[in-house]
């Protein structure tokens, strides 16, 4: 009857010895793109028994994480040659060739379970993102699923922003392409005329290292499409078919990338190819469902299909998905449009001024915030932000207005005559 502990107690020690080894091997590569390894969770119940509880969790996290292509997530069986032992987290990340860790514990106390987890970074051992979860051990599996979506969501923008700030602490002589694609990402998601100029300085410089970097070549294409939807470009048409070349581009060579073609689908929303943009975003959800990016974005398309209802559900799952993204704003944005194309102005103007307090020199959303209050009959609020809007785009015309934007022709027309009471020129 001991038979069973004592090959038990053989195979620990044998991954044990083989971990002792591999620390003392070369250390592995990092790969290419956010990669992360899920230990054993600690059991904090006092009763071994219930180390169950804490092994489904970490089962399910790493499950969860893995149906994420943007990750590279360490496989269980590996990750569990740590379980019981104390770990130095920059061994861990040379032993498995991964830039962070995540770590936690499972307590219970009667019928009620926490779980905290934290996110580590193995160069420094630096904390990046810490939670706590609360369930009852009757929806243990119920819980579990909700830890995992509610963590994969969480995580993207924690480990993009660790991502970037470990690019930046890098000499510039020693960047890759993918370094500078992330050096460049906070300036892409920025939103901005300036900080969108210099992520793609950044991006011509991983395309000049890699000419074939798919992630380089889509977000090169975002920012050139940013150029075209906030009336950055001189030649607004220029700008979409740039856009629509390079992320086109970029699906060619990773096709099952759900960022690359969340990017080509809002490409193609842009230039008013909403049946495409529906099939490519949709697939990228099917590839990542805690693609909060790509919740956002199906957001937009149901906003230009004059869809409101449905596009205010995917703005809220977004946001859900993705509490700290640093597109968020975007979200925002897109929240306030559904409301006004179903022409609850109010709310629009609410939801345009909470974007703007939290990103205050993305000057864009005055185009819309003060059609909205025009609108709204609040003529005196919409002439302060005409004005505001004149200064920063003082060769705007409804022309160009009506170029840029992706309404349909009802909504459109309507936001132009909005713009029009405030005398903006044909």
């Amino acid at each position: 009857m001991e038979t069973p502990n004592i090959l038990l107690t053989a195979a620990r020690s044998a991954n044990q010895q083989k971990s002792i080894q591999a620390t003392s091997a070369a250390p592995l590569a990092l790969p290419d793109k956010p990669s992360i390894v899920i230990l054993p969770f600690q059991n904090m119940s006092g009763d071994p028994e219930q180390e169950y509880f804490a092994d489904g969790i970490v089962e399910a996290i790493t499950a969860g994480l893995s149906r994420i292509r943007s990750f590279f997530v360490i496989a269980r069986n590996s990750a569990f040659t740590y379980k019981g032992r104390a770990v130095n987290v920059c061994d861990v990340g040379r032993e498995l060739g991964v830039a962070y860790l995540l770590e936690g514990s499972v307590q219970k106390a009667g019928d009620r379970l926490r779980i905290t987890v934290q996110l580590i970074e193995t160069e420094g051992g630096a904390h990046v993102w810490t939670a706590h979860y609360d369930g009852t051990i009757n929806d243990i599996f119920d819980l579990e699923d909700r830890i995992t979506e509610q963590l994969a969501g969480a995580l993207q923008p924690s480990i993009r922003i660790a991502e970037i700030e470990r690019s930046r602490r890098k000499r510039p002589q020693d960047l890759g392409a993918y370094d500078y694609a992330m050096r460049a990402m906070p300036h892409v998601w920025a939103l901005e005329k300036e900080e969108s100029a210099k992520a793609l300085e950044l991006l011509d410089k991983a395309l000049a290292i890699d000419p074939t970097y798919p992630l380089a070549l889509s977000l090169a294409g975002w920012c050139h499409a940013q150029r075209s939807v906030y009336t950055w470009a001189d030649d607004i048409a220029e700008s979409q078919a740039l856009a629509r070349t390079l992320a086109e581009r970029a699906a060619e060579l990773s096709g099952d990338d759900p960022l690359i073609l969340t990017v080509l689908g809002a490409v193609h929303t842009f230039v008013r190819n909403h049946g495409t943009a529906r099939v490519l975003l949709e697939r990228a959800l099917s590839l990542d469902p805690n693609a909060a990016w790509a919740w956002g974005r199906l957001g937009w398309l149901e906003t230009y299909s004059d869809q409101p209802e449905h596009a205010i559900k995917n703005f809220e799952r977004a946001l859900r998905l993705s509490p700290l993204d640093p597109m968020n704003i975007n979200n925002y944005v897109g929240m306030a449009c559904a409301y006004e194309v179903a022409q609850d102005n109010d709310k629009a103007v609410a939801l345009y001024r909470r974007a703007l307090e939290e990103r205050p020199h993305a000057i864009w959303i005055h185009r819309h915030l003060a059609s909205v209050l025009s609108g709204a009959g609040r003529m005196e609020e919409a002439k302060k932000v005409y004005a505001e809007m004149m200064r920063n785009y003082p060769d705007l015309t409804v022309s160009k207005f009506k170029q840029a934007m992706v309404f349909s022709a009802p909504t459109l027309e309507r936001m132009a005559g909005n713009l029009r009471r405030l005398g903006l020129p044909e």
